[in-house]
């Protein structure tokens, strides 16, 4: 047994926003046991990298971090590798850092004091826990499932998935879809309200399969009514990730008729060629996604429609990619995410093999971006000389930054504005400039 307990930790979280929360949960699972969080690494008896393993970019990341921590060790200090890629590829870490001390896959992060009482208990050996085929934790310990960024917050309604997107890591990752109560949702959005929070953001692996497993019908829309009558007092409460063809009319309704709902819509489809659509185990009817679509905007004329698409697909053809350029054309989306096919050990698209040069996948990431940059521009342009609510992320003299409804942080577009005011405030901006994701203007009375 060490001499002394662990006192204090640095943690570092990688990846997405679900990671984020992930993050703070852990966070303060260790505040409550008297261990306090350092913002400097050598200050800390326990280091925390909570790694993100979807795409190889990811990690790489992940790894990079890990091994730089793991030089930087100091004597008496542990390394503990957490999240998705621990889940992963732990045998890889063990390999590849050496350094580590400890590992907690992301199905089990609220074991992490468990984790570190074996580190004290037995030192210089090194304790793995990620039990065998164990699902999704649901003793939460009482800790509040979101993480605060200024005037936002992430609140997770669930986690894993059920859908078997061929080229998708996160259900062998993750497991099966676990929705949280909601009663454990209302009960964090509403502490959320001393937080001084504008902006709640709902987010899972997929939103739109939210009470699925708890026998709900509809549940995400029951969940916003719920949210909305809970925290009448914040202006903003947004849905990413939802999924094509789990769009329901009542879901519509809800978002249409509550003010609170920001009529934004994050619909990843990732193709618009059926056949590709079919190779990726997605749903392929595009004429139901093209009535949907237009369903949503002309009940929300003002709705910001965000997607993504993967370019490079094995097997993707140049009409398939042109089917593909011709929705986008015809669509005019608000917001798109375009990606590179990764090829991924383990996934169902493992056996398609890795077909399409890389050299043409990102031709044709170019070609698409060019494309959506024209039109993002365009749309943009339409709101030269409207107000909007601008929620403030950041402040520069004499300037403001910030997000209009149609931006979700981190991944799309920012106002920038003459004026004066505090971050987490929401202001009224005058637009009088558009860019091709941004917007700037002046505060007004």
């Amino acid at each position: 047994m060490r001499k002394t307990p662990f006192k204090k930790f640095h943690l570092i979280s990688l990846g997405c926003a679900k990671n984020s929360v992930d993050s703070r949960s852990i966070a303060e699972l260790l505040d409550r046991a008297g261990i306090e969080e350092v913002d400097k690494p050598a200050l800390a008896d326990v280091l925390i990298v909570n790694t993100c393993g979807f795409i190889a970019p990811a990690r790489e990341e992940s790894l990079l971090a890990l091994k730089k921590a793991a030089k930087a060790k100091k004597k008496g200090q542990v390394l503990i590798a957490a999240g998705c890629l621990s889940q992963r590829d732990r045998e890889q870490l063990i390999n590849q850092v050496p350094g580590i001390d400890g590992i907690l896959g992301t199905r089990r992060w609220m074991d992490i004091l468990s984790v570190i009482h074996e580190l004290e208990n037995i030192p210089r050996q090194s304790v793995y826990h990620i039990p065998e085929s164990t699902p999704i934790g649901k003793d939460e310990h009482g800790v509040i499932r979101a993480a605060v960024q200024g005037g936002s917050a992430y609140l997770k309604i669930g986690d894993g998935c059920d859908r078997l997107c061929a080229f998708c890591s996160i259900p062998f990752i993750k497991g099966p879809s676990v929705s949280r109560p909601m009663r454990d949702i209302l009960h964090d959005a509403r502490q959320l309200l001393g937080e001084k929070v504008k902006e709640i953001i709902l987010i899972s692996q997929d939103t739109t399969s939210y009470g699925r497993d708890l026998k709900m019908k509809d549940g995400l829309a029951q969940l916003l009514q719920e949210i909305v009558h809970s925290v009448p007092n914040i202006p903003w409460i947004r849905c990413l990730y939802m999924f094509p063809g789990a769009i329901s009319d009542h879901l519509i309704q809800i978002m249409s008729e509550n003010q609170q709902i920001v009529h934004y819509l994050d619909l990843p489809l990732q193709h618009a060629h059926p056949d590709v659509l079919r190779r990726m185990k997605r749903p392929a009817d595009m004429d139901e996604v093209k009535r949907s679509i237009e369903k949503m905007r002309l009940v929300m004329p003002d709705l910001a429609l965000r997607t993504t698409f993967i370019v490079g697909f094995p097997g993707e053809t140049e009409e398939e990619y042109q089917t593909l350029l011709d929705f986008v054309k015809a669509t005019r989306f608000d917001r798109v995410g375009i990606f590179p096919y990764y090829h991924e050990t383990g996934t169902p698209a493992e056996a398609l093999g890795d077909s399409v040069p890389a050299q043409l996948k990102e031709e044709r990431l170019q070609r698409l971006a060019e494309l959506q940059e024209t039109i993002s521009l365009e749309n943009n342009q339409q709101f030269i000389g409207q107000t909007l609510d601008v929620l403030v992320e950041g402040i520069d003299q004499n300037l403001i930054v910030g997000r209009t409804y149609r931006d979700a942080p981190e991944i799309d577009g920012l106002v920038i504005a003459e004026g004066q005011a505090k971050v987490g405030q929401m202001v009224r901006v005058q637009i009088s400039g558009a860019l091709v994701h941004d917007l700037s203007g002046t505060i007004t009375p």
